[in-house]
């Protein structure tokens, strides 16, 4: 990687909606080529056009891929052109859903988590291509950096996505600060709290954080659980081997919840928003932010970022003593899931693929500062400071975690968030939200 030296916040939805019945001419599919295929690289015939559905709001992958079809994809391209299809996000699963069952899903589109995992629609039907065995087919794997790769396998149960947007998340600081009071990285959760308590008495927000939606909150719940019971806690939940009411994850609960009580995340944080803990942290006002690397965005803007970039330092959220987690897990996020067509994978789009894997990171990198799951195989210049060290530290990751509500059914993952505000201003025991929360995953199993 060639990176000489600039510059996406999407959480994933579960669930599946069931799909209206709207009328909708085919988009892109081939007939019997849209569905079958069982899942895997084998067997598809490819379509008239490489048609690619991705959703509204985002601004990055058509254009990219075009760069790239006009460019190091050309001869995929002349051979089988690309077309771009657009969809709002909100209703991707309902449209895909309906496509799917019209046997017209485009060649390579946007879909809903649920949908594509095994035990979901389109999984079950062997209509979602195998991405890996077609990138092994071609020599092209090791283009796919191995955290986006545990990461997609993870949340989808296989790799069956690519990984256009890749986002790890952890521990902004402000270094300024802590050269200041002498604090180094804290390496243990005790650790941090000392270190909290030190910004707190020299009049700093010990860390910022946006309560007002309640996930931000729960981040670091999940975290201190996936350090103190390992990287498969939530998969023993969601898998019925473990209980959020056991010790071990109680005492997640209980250590967010002591921490808000000292006040180590500030007057008001319950109704703070993201932008706000953004700018209490830019500004200068707050030690640290627990945040994903899309704040890189905010960190590159001179106009938000009042403590300049080279002040800006990120660490993974500590270890927990005694835990059987590690602090070079980050939790990471692959954004929404894109997908191909299994029934249309043949020779010339398992070609664009391959080329896809082998160019997209560094022309994303370049062309707007975006990081994805693939290696950068490119020179890249005019890129930040803190966008260089984020590359190259996800570049060096083996092994990812999830979020604490990734698993979850869609009801579960909103009282999770909902609650959470109870628990971090005392209005809820750590013992009554684990309760409530595992009530309601038993419900909706």
């Amino acid at each position: 990687m060639n990176i000489h030296s600039t510059r996406g916040r999407k959480w994933l939805a579960l669930g599946i909606v069931v799909a209206a019945a709207l009328p909708l001419a085919a988009c892109g599919g081939t007939g019997d080529n849209a569905g079958g295929g069982g899942g895997s690289s084998d067997g598809g015939t490819d379509p008239e056009a490489f048609t690619v559905m991705t959703a509204n709001e985002n601004t990055v992958i058509g254009p990219t891929l075009d760069a790239l079809a006009a460019d190091q994809c050309k001869a995929e391209n002349e051979a089988l052109p690309i077309e771009h299809q657009k969809i709002a996000q909100a209703d991707t699963v309902q449209r895909i859903t309906l496509l799917a069952s019209q046997d017209a899903l485009p060649t390579h589109t946007i879909a809903g988590t649920a949908l594509i995992r095994p035990d979901g629609d389109l999984g079950a039907a062997g209509m979602v291509g195998d991405l890996k065995a077609a990138l092994e087919e071609k020599d092209a794997w090791d283009n796919v950096l191995p955290a986006a790769a545990s990461t997609v396998e993870q949340v989808y149960g296989g790799f069956v996505s690519l990984p256009y947007q890749y986002n790890i998340e952890g521990i902004f600081y402000n270094k300024q600060i802590f050269e200041e009071l002498g604090l180094e990285e804290p390496q243990t959760w005790d650790e941090l709290a000392e270190a909290s308590q030190e910004l707190q008495d020299a009049g700093y927000t010990a860390m910022a954080q946006a309560g007002a939606a309640g996930f931000p909150l729960t981040r670091l719940l999940g975290m201190y659980i996936f350090r103190n019971v390992g990287p498969e806690a939530m998969q023993a939940v969601a898998d019925g081997d473990a209980k959020l009411t056991d010790p071990e994850y109680v005492a997640g609960a209980e250590a967010i919840a002591e921490y808000a009580a000292k006040g180590y995340f500030g007057d008001g944080f319950s109704t703070r928003d993201a932008d706000a803990t953004s700018n209490l942290f830019l500004t200068g006002k707050a030690g640290m932010a627990y945040d994903g690397t899309w704040l890189l965005s905010a960190i590159n803007d001179p106009e938000r970022n009042q403590i300049g970039g080279e002040n800006v330092g990120f660490m993974p959220f500590p270890a927990v003593d005694g835990g059987k987690g590690s602090i070079d897990q980050y939790p990471a996020n692959a954004g929404a899931p894109m997908i191909i067509a299994a029934g249309q994978f043949g020779p010339k789009v398992k070609d664009w693929v391959a080329c896809i894997s082998e160019n997209y990171g560094q022309q994303a990198l370049q062309d707007t500062g975006s990081i994805s799951g693939f290696a950068v195989n490119g020179e890249v210049t005019d890129i930040s400071q803190n966008t260089l060290d984020i590359q190259e530290r996800i570049s060096g990751i083996d092994e990812t975690v999830l979020w604490f509500e990734a698993l979850m059914d869609p009801k579960s993952n909103s009282l999770a968030s909902t609650n959470a505000t109870l628990l971090t201003t005392g209005q809820m025991s750590a013992e009554d939200y684990m309760a409530a929360l595992q009530d309601s995953i038993d419900a909706n199993r």
